[in-house]
């Protein structure tokens, strides 16, 4: 099968505003929701009208509300479109989609994550010319270490075929640029890397008293320290590591408290680990919450144990609340936590996650050292404003070679 290249596409008219259809198959709890939110309101209303097609979360996920909300009036919902692959469905997506590129003739159909980027792109190519310019977002990437081989070389081979109608990809981090390059996904001159940018002001303004509430709802001492784990209880998160770093750390400290903040499939194993410990309520599972300004500003250590990771907001968002970081070394996590604001240690290292941890709990002045140099650093690498800006330019940029 083969597509035709972008470069055979027609010029666009571009209207007094710039109309953009952006795609993203879920707004589930996570990076990519906050990104597209952001996006879709954010850009300068006189140069941009932004419409942001999503559809149903996938069984065991929670809708990020606060994505929603900020999306508002610009926000139409497909169901048929969904995280797994359904041909039906999927067929079905396809095709409203290829409607409302008809109708609405967009001059650039921006795509979200996998599942989005092959209906949409496939929708764009489909509805004839003029055709729009296609960008693709990668937040990371599933092709490596989240399916099974045959699934895995599906997706691989998909992404090959639709790079060729794709005008540019973006990627937030060198990390996955690097991993798709080297998978052969599309040349790196096709690639931008434009770093997550987040809503962080409620966080930058957080202090420990924003905390209070959290910590007195979990019965958590002001004497006692406070290690955060926030996500998605999913496999790919390895949090077992987190639970079993902690045990080996919990002898030598025992006012260290571990809090594991999501939910998700893995909650029940996860659950049974730390209970086969015997550390009563040492390790506690909050479940889902939305009030995250207050669960960070309680947060001593913040801790990521992941395999695989795009651009971790969990670890963005505790920065700016001037948290510590111990993180995996996974995706683009080291392009987000620097030597200055935490540590990086190896995938599945769990002595290494548990000596990291408790260098910070011996040391507060270490702890405030490395929370307020994350504070400045994510300010303005990870700020909505930076974002709008790198993304006007890029879009600019494309409409200019398009129409020359």
């Amino acid at each position: 099968m083969a597509l035709p290249a972008s470069e055979e596409s027609s010029p666009i008219e571009v209207a007094s505003r710039i109309k953009i259809l952006r795609v993203i198959a879920r707004l589930n709890v996570g990076g990519p929701a906050h990104h597209v939110s952001l996006l879709t309101v954010g850009l300068d209303p006189d140069r941009f009208e932004t419409t942001l097609v999503t559809g149903q979360v996938g069984a065991g996920e929670k809708e990020m509300q606060t994505a929603v909300e900020r999306a508002g009036s610009n926000l139409v919902r497909l169901p048929s479109l969904g995280p797994s692959l359904d041909p039906v469905e999927d067929f079905k997506a396809t095709a409203e989609l290829v409607r409302m590129i008809r109708t609405t003739r967009p001059a650039i159909v921006a795509t979200h994550t996998a599942k989005a980027g092959f209906t949409g792109r496939l929708a764009a190519l489909l509805a004839g010319r003029p055709r729009p310019i296609i960008v693709h977002t990668f937040h990371g990437h599933v092709l490596d270490g989240y399916f099974g081989r045959l699934k895995t070389t599906l997706y691989k081979t998909l992404e090959q075929l639709l790079a060729h109608v794709t005008d540019r990809f973006v990627a937030v981090s060198q990390r996955t640029v690097d991993d798709l390059v080297a998978l052969r996904i599309a040349p790196r001159a096709k690639f931008k890397v434009i770093p997550l940018g987040l809503d962080l002001s409620e966080m930058l303004n957080s202090t420990a008293a924003d905390g209070a509430g959290f910590r007195d709802e979990f019965g958590i001492k002001p004497e006692e320290k406070l290690i955060v784990i926030l996500g998605r209880l999913a496999p790919i998160k390895r949090m077992q590591d987190a639970i079993t770093a902690f045990a080996r750390l919990s002898a030598k400290h025992p006012e260290a408290r571990l809090a594991v903040v999501g939910d998700g499939e893995e909650r029940e194993a996860l659950e049974r680990i730390a209970a086969s410990f015997d550390l009563g309520d040492r390790i506690i599972f909050t479940g889902f919450r939305s009030d995250l300004k207050a669960v960070h500003a309680a947060t001593d250590i913040a801790l990521l144990t992941s395999a695989n990771e795009g651009t971790p907001v969990s670890l963005i968002e505790a920065a700016a609340a001037a948290t510590p970081i111990v993180a995996t070394r996974a995706g683009g996590v080291p392009e987000v936590v620097t030597d200055e604001m935490g540590f990086v240690v190896g995938i599945e290292d769990v002595d290494a996650i548990a000596n990291a941890c408790e260098q910070l709990l011996n040391d507060g002045d270490l702890r405030e050292r490395m929370g307020a140099a994350g504070r400045e650093r994510v300010r303005v690498r990870h700020s909505a404003e930076r974002l709008y800006s790198d993304i006007t330019e890029l879009y600019e940029q494309l409409l200019s070679e398009r129409n020359r």
